[in-house]
């Protein structure tokens, strides 16, 4: 039985999979990450950090869309979830690693930062993928999403103080993220009604990161 739904879903086509509507969420997700690496190469780091909270709505949407799914099959949840990790170490590694850089002016000197952010995404994902959460509620070390929620709200501080000095707190505070990420603490899993906490959030950040390169132009 095992083996004939395999075959089955063996001669389903990819696109097949990709369509299904929390992996086109995903892919939306995805899109909001390319941006946020295009601007962030650029030096638009406000329209950047944009990119990259809307990347963590679409990562939480996803989820919820994919719960409220009826009828989904086992084998489309297991595309999802590989897709969706898969994303998850562009979006919250590789994104975040090419902001810093990108802030740096490419100096070797943040090559180990960027190695150590990709570094510790790929292993937290990796301990994910086979371990799971700890219980329905809780992850082991920090989650990856969360960091792109701590540095937007970092970041409001770029303005305020000087490009040298930002640029080393910013180092330091993506090595502490890192740290947090493959530590063994416990951190709860925010699910339910905090994706509407998470929604205001991007909306909010959205708005003054808007204003604040509105200002800039003007």
């Amino acid at each position: 039985m095992k083996d004939s739904q395999y075959q089955q879903s063996h001669q389903t086509g990819m696109l097949t999979f990709a369509i299904d509507p929390p992996n086109i969420c995903s892919l939306v997700g995805l899109l909001c990450t390319v941006l946020a690496i295009y601007f962030a190469i650029l030096g638009h780091f406000q329209i950047a950090i944009i990119g990259m909270l809307w990347a963590v709505f679409f990562d939480w949407a996803d989820g919820m869309i994919a719960r409220r799914m009826k009828g989904r099959t086992d084998e489309y949840g297991a595309f999802g979830g590989q897709l969706d990790s898969l994303i998850d170490i562009v979006s919250f590694g590789i994104c975040p690693a090419v902001l810093l850089l990108s802030y740096g002016n490419y100096s070797p000197w943040f090559l180990p930062g960027a190695f150590v952010i990709i570094a510790a995404s790929a292993i937290r994902l990796s301990y994910f993928n086979v371990f799971g959460l700890i219980d329905n509620s809780t992850y082991m070390g920090l989650a990856l999403d969360n960091n792109v929620l701590i540095l937007a709200f970092v970041f409001l501080l770029e303005g305020i103080l000087s490009q040298s000095t930002f640029s080393v707190m910013i180092y330091a505070v993506c090595m502490c993220m890192a740290a947090l990420n493959v530590a063994p603490i416990r951190t709860p899993k925010f699910t339910g009604r905090w994706f509407y906490v998470l929604t205001a959030y991007a909306l909010g950040m959205t708005a003054i990161y808007s204003w604040i390169l509105w200002s800039r132009l003007s």
